[in-house]
């Protein structure tokens, strides 16, 4: 059986008056890529901030690293969020730092190394995530919309995680960066042995990234499950998420 590296169990929280999440379920286990999707308001943002500790649920338990992340201290919040890494939607670079400086960011904060094995260390990995030697010290304005989710990824596993949360990654990207970032994901995963949990509407990264996909709705996890049977699960919210013009070419294509 895979261990699991994310455990939430009844997890519960109210905004506004509103019970976005009424008791969430899930498992991520380890190694694996792991998509949250739901439709608008099913509070996949809100689950992605509980567990990256930025918001705190009203009632139950989220475990990662096997550690209670909602009563942990500061001092073991700080630990655990060192094993993870963040690609945020926009990507969150500093406008005024260049590349290799924003992607050398977290080990400044959170290392010993002296400055020049820092800056070889950020461009190895400006490296793996296929960005031109050259990109290093240019800025954010001075890069495509492609190469800043690269360069933001590249960020993300400066510290070598375990673990990374991706928030939808292709937003805004053509079909061939779009394309070429899944593949990106993939190879990581691969060679650095990362699990990955995924807040996407990507169909093409839904069918062609994912081991797992878990559908948002009613307040709970309504399925978690691999695309090829998620489709054809036959509650209302999954069909009709899934039912359009897009979803069906999708999954023809895929399947």
């Amino acid at each position: 059986m895979p261990s699991p590296i994310i455990e939430i169990k009844n997890v519960k929280i109210q905004l506004g008056g509103d019970w976005v999440h009424k008791d969430i379920n899930l498992t991520v286990n380890r190694g694996e890529i792991m998509a949250i999707v739901g439709g608008s308001g099913s509070g996949k943002t809100t689950l992605l901030r509980e567990m990256l500790m930025l918001q705190k649920p009203d009632a139950g338990s989220i475990r990662i690293f096997d550690q209670e992340i909602t009563t942990a201290s500061p001092k073991t919040q700080a630990l655990i969020q060192r094993r993870w890494g963040v690609l945020f939607q926009q990507s969150a670079l500093f406008s005024s730092l260049t590349l290799l400086e924003n992607t050398a960011f977290p080990l400044i904060e959170h290392s010993n190394l002296d400055k020049k094995m820092i800056r070889e260390l950020a461009a190895l990995k400006i490296a793996m995530t296929g960005l031109p030697v050259d990109s290093s010290n240019k800025y954010p304005a001075e890069l495509s919309g492609g190469m800043q989710k690269r360069a933001a990824l590249a960020r993300a596993i400066i510290l070598d995680p375990e673990l990374i949360f991706l928030d939808e990654p292709t937003a805004g990207l053509d079909p061939g960066s779009a394309g070429g970032l899944d593949e990106l994901i993939l190879d990581l995963q691969s060679t650095m042995g990362l699990t990955v949990v995924i807040i996407t509407h990507d169909l093409d990264t839904l069918w062609h990234v994912t081991d797992r996909v878990a559908f948002l709705g009613e307040g709970k996890v309504l399925c978690v499950d691999a695309m090829a049977q998620l489709v054809k699960n036959p509650h209302p919210l999954i069909q009709e998420f899934f039912s359009g013009p897009r979803g069906r070419t999708a999954e023809t294509i895929y399947q």
